[in-house]
């Protein structure tokens, strides 16, 4: 369990749970897209909105599982507006048909919750033959946004609240490959480690909300987008290391955080009031952190952001 139960500036800390941090808070008004909430943080994410009234639409590869996460969920929260719609982010041609469903249910859209992603891959190509790490885990989640961008700003204006943008990161931004992002050598498997080019792609979620941010901002609209840091959780993320796997089950109680805890970190940067107005930061533990100093480089966010571009289009 977590030893640290001191309170940071904003009144939690790494054993605050989701519902914790959105205790009190409405969220009726508000519809919102939650990326791989078929297990792990994406569900408790997707339960918590639901529980404080948000129309959740769960993007989820397996249908499937989705809508059993869906009942699961209605079971212990009644009264929850939640929905599952079929997303792959390591496929173009699904993101694309994702948002274009999205877009034609008319729907408004308030919270955009990257959250889905996958970890220490061995070496393997996505259908758009993209390294599979950097494309579900950046690109697809570049793409829906863009995609999604309009019907945001769209809902901000007319409703006059604000969207926000939340892409869930890791620690792990901080150990990519030694020059950040391999622009030149995204698909090269003689050089490929598995942990870094997961570090890479949690780099590039950093990256792309401080453009947007900064794109956001310049545009004068009422949307912000935000990275963070879940924290060290016992997640199905680690089911392509047996090994790791099986510490986790073992240890992982003791020194990693649990679901609900964290879940916590992307709630409170989605809904929290105290977060209204901020843009281009990074959060761990509910709370404004040190990203790492490629992460704040502006200059390699605009090459990432028009590499990706050229990457989808």
């Amino acid at each position: 369990m977590w030893f640290l139960s001191k309170k940071d500036p904003s009144g939690f800390n790494p054993n605050s749970t989701a519902e914790e941090v959105t205790q009190g808070i409405d969220g009726s008004a508000i519809t919102a897209i939650v990326t791989g909430a078929s297990s792990g943080i994406g569900a408790e994410t997707a339960r918590v909105l639901a529980l404080r009234g948000v129309h959740v639409i769960m993007g989820v590869r397996n249908i499937s599982a989705g809508r059993q996460v869906k009942e699961t969920i209605i079971k212990d929260v009644p009264q929850a507006k939640i929905d599952a719609l079929e997303l792959d982010l390591s496929s173009l041609a699904s993101v694309r048909n994702f948002a274009s469903n999205y877009n034609s249910l008319g729907l408004p859209l308030n919270l955009l919750i990257n959250n889905a992603g996958i970890m220490a891959t061995p070496f393997a190509l996505s259908k758009d033959k993209i390294e599979l790490q950097f494309a579900t885990n950046h690109v697809g989640h570049f793409l829906l946004t863009n995609l999604l961008l309009d019907t945001m700003k769209k809902t901000a204006r007319e409703s006059r609240k604000e969207g926000r943008i939340v892409n869930v990161s890791s620690r792990r931004h901080k150990f990519s490959y030694s020059e950040g992002i391999q622009f030149d050598k995204i698909n090269d498997q003689s050089g490929y480690n598995g942990l870094s080019a997961y570090g890479q792609s949690k780099l590039a979620n950093v990256l792309h909300a401080n453009e947007l941010a900064r794109h956001l901002k310049d545009e004068g609209v009422e949307v912000t987008a935000n990275s963070l840091h879940p924290g060290a959780i016992a997640t199905n993320l680690f089911r392509q290391h047996s090994i790791i796997s099986g510490i986790v089950n073992v240890i992982g109680k003791h020194v990693m955080k649990n679901v609900e805890q964290g879940a916590a970190t992307t709630c409170y940067v989605a809904l929290h009031p105290d977060v209204k107005g901020v843009s281009g930061k990074y959060y761990a533990d509910c709370n404004i952190a040190e990203a790492s100093h490629q992460a704040n480089d502006a200059g390699l966010a605009k090459r990432l952001w028009d590499f990706t571009m050229s990457l989808v289009h």
